[in-house]
This record gives structure tokens, C-alpha cells and sequence, in this order.
């Protein structure tokens, strides 16, 4: 006869997920590791001669000037108009969009009417409509605006229809069968089971904003970021160049942090 199995070692003992539950782990010291690794091979290259003055300039140069300006204030002259047309701009652009997407997700009429029209309007080169804007609202700060709104609108309102259509079904049905009312449905289940897309659009619509306010920069204003590139260009001044480009990689991460710490906000019932 066979004898009888022993206890098992591994009954009752927890096995690790190896995925991690695809939940991203903290590792904060990466990326500033990483940063700090690509800047001190590109000033080693420019102090060694491996790398040409003309192609980039040394990263100690370009801190040095990013000093200057913030000494002289000068800095903050471009850095205020900036903002002043980003916030402005990709509210409304963004506020629309989010608007206009929750439309097409929940209602069919807002679905066959509006998603037509905004596929036609999506692929449009944004830059390449500034003239018009300009013709239509002025060289002042209201064409600006309009073109960073309109920049903003479109990939909000893809992003803000895709999150709502990506909500599990079976929850609303679910929220059917327990007798919820439509609006309850919507606030309760639709809107934060889309929220997590809703913010992932917004970083690239933000991203957006900022490459189309310094295009808009670039034709007619006096300060800010992209006329400040635009003079170190013409002047092929490389150390002010880079110091405009460096302000708005900055630019780019607050606004990434920005929106990290309103997931973390809202989005705390993830886990």
C-alpha cells in the first residue's frame, strides 16, 4: 500500500504575484540619477572636444546663463507671459475638451454628430493654423490663447470619450440592477472608473499646449519662452538657446508633477 502524504510545506504559505500586481514601484532616485549621468557624459564630451561647441554647449555654460537671467530678472519677464497664456489657454481647451468627450461617451446623438467631426479636426497641424488665428482674433495675447485652447481640445476630447467608453460595462449594469438612477450611474461608477484616462489624456494635451505656446510666442510677442528661443536663434547664441529649451523641459515636468499629485488625489481608491 502506499503511505500516506505528509503535510505540505508550501500549504497555507502566500506566493508572491511576480508581476507585482502591475503596480509601478517607487524608484525616485532613477530618474535623477539618470539625469545627472547624461549631463556629465554631454560636459565631458564638450570639455574633451568630442562633442563641437557648435552642436551643444557646455551644460555649465547654459546653467551659468539660466543664473544670469534669473539674476537680472529677465527670466522671469518671459517666464510670467508663459504661464499667463498656458493656464488660460489649456483651461479652456481643456475644460472644453473634457466637456465635449463626456458628451460623446454618454449621450448616442453627441456620439454620431460630434465624433466625426472631431476625427476631422484632430489630424489638422495645430502650428499650421496660427495665421488664420492671427487674421481672425489679432497678433495679441487673443489669438494665443485660442490657438494653445484649440491644440488642447481635440486629443482632451479623444481621450475623455475613450475613458468613458473603456468603463466596465459590467459595473453599469450592475449599478441598473440595484436601481440606481442614470445621473447616480454617471457620478458614481462612469466618471471615476474614466478618470484615470482622463488624467493620461491631459498629460499629452499639456505636453501639446506647450509646444503650440511657443509657436504662438515665436509670431508677434514681445516676451516669453519661444520669443526668447526665437532671439537666441536668430543670434545663434547656443548657451541662451538651451536655457530657453532647459526652462521649458522644466515647464514640462512640473506640469507632469502637477498631475501626478492630482492622480495620487483622486485616484487613491486604486490602491
Amino acid at each position: 500500500m502506499r503511505a500516506a502524504a505528509g503535510p505540505d510545506p508550501l500549504a497555507g504559505r502566500e506566493v508572491p504575484f511576480r508581476g507585482g500586481g502591475f503596480r509601478p514601484g517607487a524608484r525616485r532616485w532613477v530618474a535623477p540619477v539618470l539625469f545627472v549621468v547624461i549631463i556629465a557624459l554631454i560636459e565631458a564630451g564638450t570639455r574633451s572636444g568630442w562633442i563641437s561647441d557648435l552642436t551643444l554647449p557646455k551644460p555649465s555654460d547654459v546653467f551659468a546663463t539660466l543664473v544670469d537671467l534669473a539674476r537680472s530678472g529677465l527670466l522671469w519677464k518671459h517666464l510670467g507671459p508663459s504661464l499667463g497664456r498656458l493656464v488660460v489657454g489649456a483651461s479652456l481647451g481643456a475644460g472644453a475638451g473634457i466637456l465635449v468627450g463626456l458628451a460623446i461617451g454618454l449621450f448616442t446623438l453627441a456620439r454620431a454628430g460630434l465624433v466625426p467631426l472631431v476625427a476631422a479636426l484632430f489630424p489638422i497641424p495645430k502650428i499650421a493654423l496660427l495665421p488664420l488665428f492671427v487674421i481672425w482674433f489679432g497678433i495679441d495675447e487673443t489669438s494665443k490663447y485660442a490657438l494653445i485652447a484649440f491644440g488642447t481640445f481635440t486629443p482632451t476630447v479623444v481621450a475623455t470619450y475613450g475613458a468613458v467608453d473603456a468603463v466596465d460595462r459590467g459595473l453599469i449594469r450592475m449599478g441598473q440592477s440595484f436601481g440606481l438612477r442614470w445621473l447616480s450611474i454617471v457620478r458614481k461608477i462612469v466618471l471615476p472608473g474614466a478618470l484615470p484616462g482622463i488624467l493620461s489624456g491631459l498629460r499629452v494635451s499639456l505636453a501639446i499646449a506647450i509646444i503650440l505656446l511657443v509657436a504662438a510666442e515665436m509670431l508677434g510677442a514681445e516676451y516669453g519662452i519661444g520669443a526668447y528661443i526665437l532671439e537666441a536663434g536668430a543670434l545663434y547664441d547656443l548657451e541662451k538657446l538651451f536655457a530657453g529649451v532647459t526652462v521649458l523641459s522644466v515647464l514640462g515636468l512640473v506640469v507632469s508633477f502637477l498631475i501626478g499629485r492630482v492622480e495620487r488625489l483622486l485616484l487613491g481608491w486604486r490602491g
